[in-house]
């Protein structure tokens, strides 16, 4: 008896496999369903969080963070 697993996504109907199936046709299979994050529950990464900020900003702002931050100007600091 060999075993595989495998992901699937139900679409209301049926399940339909991400990968397929190492198997000949004909093959009787045993099937366990085991329910795993939706995609909506998936926690989000760190860019889409960043990116749903929508933060705007002057395009120097990494360079001259300081200046925007505490208002000193590029001239106070040499």
């Amino acid at each position: 008896m060999n075993s595989q697993e495998i992901t699937a996504i139900f679409d209301g109907q049926s399940l339909q496999l991400e990968s397929p199936l190492n198997l000949e046709v004909g093959t009787r299979v045993k099937i366990t369903v085991e329910t795993l994050l939706a995609p909506k529950d998936t926690p989000k990464t760190f860019l889409q969080t960043a990116q749903s900020l929508q933060l705007q900003g002057e395009p120097d702002w990494s360079e001259n963070i300081d200046q925007y931050l505490y208002g000193n100007s590029i001239a106070e600091d040499d």
